[in-house]
């Protein structure tokens, strides 16, 4: 394989998509040579376009999630504008949809339609919680779905449950489209017939909550939110150097407790406390635990407690800002930052995290709202009354 020539190349994805979930699936097929038409509504778009203005004056959400693609405006309820749709689909290999919750069938483009007319088609529908049982009319947002899978329920501090930073049903529901399709392209290859890939974001994070969900379950409870602090290991969590700079690091055996106390707190006595000497006694006194820690850390700066870390074979890392994280020297180390085209200047990107001998990440641009409407209308020969 040469360097020119990316694994999807040839291949065309349609998608009628918003927010986030599709939208990143769909990017993933760019990022490997696909060709993404990205289907918009006249005038707004994409709602995601306007979800901030962090970037350039863009949305942080839609550059992160449409690079890559090209942006074409038809409003659906017009005939003749759906019928380019219906074009567009007679050649596409993918077509990917997160409509509201029965929106795809009434406008004909669910699976069983679409197979119909186009045989060789993968469908890929993209929902909160599915087209059967008693929550498929059911809205579904990212923050929502987070509830319904029980993750709030084990984040947070013991006063209080809390969401992800991210958007992590959506990210959830998105790789799962993106594999799913991947999947259907192999077993196409194989019968010549296109399959049906449908993803629930409920059914995505459920599946990400099998460890608290198979504890609550088999054990008698979940596990106990404790903030960053691990519930059943210590030390394991958040700590403060000298300087006022926080640390993660954790231990995971007696080994490295040992290694811990005479290495990084430089008191190898402590192993043998009878207060600490195994992970479950270490967890029951968990606040004189964290006070000796915190003694000993206090003339220390961050370097100097991360470097007796280190030393002592102990993993560990700063507790990185966004800022800290955008400076990471592993990223810079890995050549992993790329240039991307944006309609308001160029942006920075990190490379998909799964690298491929010999393959470089298209990394195209972001589409400006109905950046390539004429150009694929000319393209099928089309002419669209003003």
């Amino acid at each position: 394989m040469t360097a020119a020539l990316k694994p999807l190349d040839g291949m065309t994805v349609v998608a009628l998509e918003h927010a986030v979930a599709a939208p990143f699936a769909s990017r993933q097929l760019a990022d490997l040579g696909a060709r993404v038409i990205k289907i918009e509504r006249p005038g707004t778009g994409d709602f995601a376009r306007g979800y901030d203005a962090s970037v350039h004056g863009q949305s942080s959400f839609f550059v992160w999630a449409n690079r890559g693609k090209e942006s074409l405006c038809l409003d659906l309820e017009q005939g003749a504008q759906r019928a380019v749709l219906q074009r567009l689909l007679a050649d596409a290999d993918v077509f990917i949809q997160n409509l509201a919750p029965g929106a795809a069938q009434r406008k004909g483009l669910d699976f069983a339609t679409l197979h119909a007319d186009f045989p060789r088609l993968i469908v890929c529908d993209v929902s909160g919680y599915g087209d059967s049982g008693p929550f498929r009319e059911k809205k579904a947002y990212d923050l929502l779905i987070q509830a319904a899978a029980g993750l709030i329920s084990v984040t947070g501090t013991p006063d209080a449950p809390a969401r992800t930073g991210i958007s992590i049903a959506d990210i959830s529901a998105g790789m799962y489209a993106y594999s799913g399709i991947l999947t259907a392209l192999l077993q196409r290859a194989r019968t010549g017939k296109g399959l049906r890939v449908e993803v629930t974001m409920l059914e995505a994070l459920t599946e990400w909550m099998s460890y608290p969900l198979n504890a609550a379950r088999y054990g008698g409870s979940p596990p106990a939110r404790n903030g960053v602090a691990h519930p059943a290991i210590a030390p394991y969590g958040q700590y403060q150097a000298g300087d006022g700079k926080d640390i993660i690091f954790g231990l995971q055996n007696e080994r490295e407790w040992a290694h811990f106390c005479a290495g990084v707190l430089q008191d190898p006595a402590l192993a043998q406390d009878g207060r600490f000497s195994s992970n479950v006694l270490r967890v029951s006194n968990r606040k004189a635990l964290d006070a000796r820690i915190a003694e000993c850390f206090a003339p220390l700066s961050r370097e100097e407690v991360l470097r007796r870390l280190d030393d002592a074979g102990i993993a560990n890392s700063a507790l990185n800002t966004m800022h800290d994280v955008w400076d990471h020297p592993q990223f810079a180390a890995r050549d992993r930052w790329r240039d991307v085209a944006t309609p308001a200047g160029p942006i920075r990107a990190l490379l998909p995290p799964a690298t491929l001998s010999g393959v470089e990440a298209a990394m195209g641009d972001v589409p400006a709202l109905g950046q390539h409407t004429q150009a694929i209308l000319a393209e099928l020969g089309v002419t669209l009354a003003a």
